[in-house]
């Protein structure tokens, strides 16, 4: 196992290849997207990472960001997920969203394993409309 340390915490990933993790990173992502078309902040904030929740206080600061910043993930009209990737120890989920427009983003998520699970640990706004998938 490699150690890697980020925004404070030290961070255990599995030694191996970024495929074999895709499964649980997208089930992360995907439980959070349900969360947010729920309302629930509290599911929503649970699946931030321990960085980003001390940031953001409370799971109502969190959605408030989310909402204001990020509209697409926050009443997504389609996801899909595309490659995943390690790049300098963290593991980045590309992630293509259609927003309730119609209109299509590319988005990375960074993943840590703090513990047991994963979390996501920022969330990129990349430039461009589409990605093939």
């Amino acid at each position: 196992m490699r150690s890697v340390l980020f925004a404070g915490v030290s961070v255990f990933l599995l030694a191996f290849p970024a495929s074999a993790q895709k499964e649980p990173v997208t089930g992360v992502i995907s439980s959070q997207l349900a969360a947010f078309l729920n309302d629930d902040f509290n599911a929503a904030f649970a699946h931030a990472s321990p960085a980003i929740r001390r940031i953001f206080g409370t799971p109502e600061r969190f959605g408030e960001m989310v909402r204001q910043g990020y509209p697409m993930v926050w009443r997504p009209a389609d996801v899909r997920y595309l490659q995943l990737r390690e790049v300098a120890g963290s593991l980045w989920q590309r992630v293509m969203i259609t927003d309730t427009k119609g209109r299509v983003h590319l988005l990375d998520y960074q993943m840590v394993k703090p513990k047991s699970d994963w979390k996501i640990n920022a969330v990129q706004l990349l430039d461009g409309q589409s990605e093939g998938a």
